[in-house]
């Protein structure tokens, strides 16, 4: 986390939570890769972040390029298993980097921020059955996922056909020996992790929490689908708590009903994203804006409006042409002085 998002880390409330002695014996593990097209986009080009329940047990990036721990009792594993695991998760970059681009391509995608996920995990129940799960996501839509009992990869649209194909051929079959990991290793390791964190999973009582609030960022762009039609995308991230509302406005006024939302995805730094993306008409006169209510703004509504690419080049024709009028009355001027001194 930067230094510049420290300083805006400002705690406000302070919540006394009383809750009874309850014990629980149900745990899920779960990890969230993430893999963003853009490096300029303020997000990590990669991360991996693992949770037991609700808790952040680990953490990778590639801005750290270190795979850390996020508590106490991870810490159990040994320096071992931490530069194993940076290891792997340097050779995951440049995969994700390979599996972004090929996306975009399928879609026939050449700009903007595109954002590739995978959660996969297993969960270990109170009455001792399991469960496991490994889903992929593109820009905040279903791209396919593993169907456990069939033991194969079910595309949920088209552009994921190619993929599944490939994973659930007899020479591959991945849905298999994935659903082995799963119900095996998987259990096996958070099995583990339940031992070594016991005292904290299954901590019960009254405790005092600091709620962190972050504002958000946003970042607004659009690409022209055909003539008549624009998609207008508003990816909103790096704010906390989780609660957000995020809506397309026409003209400052009118809401836009968005055709495409993101789940609310948590981030490597503890924070959370969303993209909203519509489609509206092409035509000029309409401005487009994205508008983001949260708890970190108190009452206020962060706007940003989305400046068409032919917004900034008439403004470049503006600001050319105002130099070219400078240039022109700093000639004349020259030539009415050198007249007055010559007579000609």
């Amino acid at each position: 986390m930067t230094a510049g998002r420290m300083k805006m880390m400002i705690p406000l409330i302070l919540i006394i939570l009383g809750v009874s002695g309850v014990e629980c014996d149900s745990h899920s593990l779960r990890y969230y890769k993430t893999g963003v097209s853009s490096p300029g986009s303020g997000l990590p080009v990669y991360s991996e972040v693992g949770y037991v329940d609700d808790r952040e047990i680990s953490n990778y990036n590639s801005d750290t390029r270190q795979y850390l721990p996020k508590t106490e009792w991870m810490k159990k594993l040994g320096s071992d298993y931490w530069e194993r695991n940076t290891q792997r998760g340097r050779n995951d970059e440049p995969v994700s980097k390979h599996n972004v681009q090929t996306l975009m391509s399928r879609f026939n995608q050449t700009g903007g921020i595109h954002i590739v996920q995978t959660m996969t995990g297993c969960e270990l129940r109170d009455d001792g059955t399991t469960e496991g799960y490994d889903q992929e996501g593109y820009d905040g839509r279903d791209f396919m996922s593993l169907d456990t009992q069939r033991e194969i990869y079910i595309p949920t649209m088209n552009e994921a056909q190619i993929t599944t194909q490939i994973w659930n051929s007899p020479e591959v079959r991945w849905g298999k020996r994935y659903k082995n990991y799963l119900e095996n290793d998987c259990i096996e390791i958070l099995q583990k992790h339940i031992n070594n964190g016991r005292e904290d999973l299954e901590k019960r009582g009254d405790y005092t929490v600091y709620i962190i609030y972050m504002p958000p960022e946003v970042k607004v762009w659009g690409h022209h689908q055909s003539d008549d039609v624009t998609r207008l995308q508003c990816l909103v991230y790096g704010f906390h708590p989780r609660p957000v509302d995020v809506k397309w406005v026409r003209n400052g006024e009118d809401d836009v009903p968005s055709d495409e939302m993101s789940p609310i995805l948590p981030h490597p730094d503890g924070t959370y994203q969303i993209r909203v993306s519509v489609e509206v008409p092409t035509r000029e006169g309409d401005t487009y804006s994205c508008h983001v209510d949260h708890s970190s703004l108190k009452d206020e509504t962060l706007s940003v409006i989305w400046d068409p690419p032919g917004n900034r080049l008439s403004l470049g024709v503006i600001i050319g042409a105002v130099v070219g009028i400078i240039v022109l009355l700093v000639v004349i001027a020259v030539c009415w002085k050198k007249k007055n001194k010559t007579g000609y």
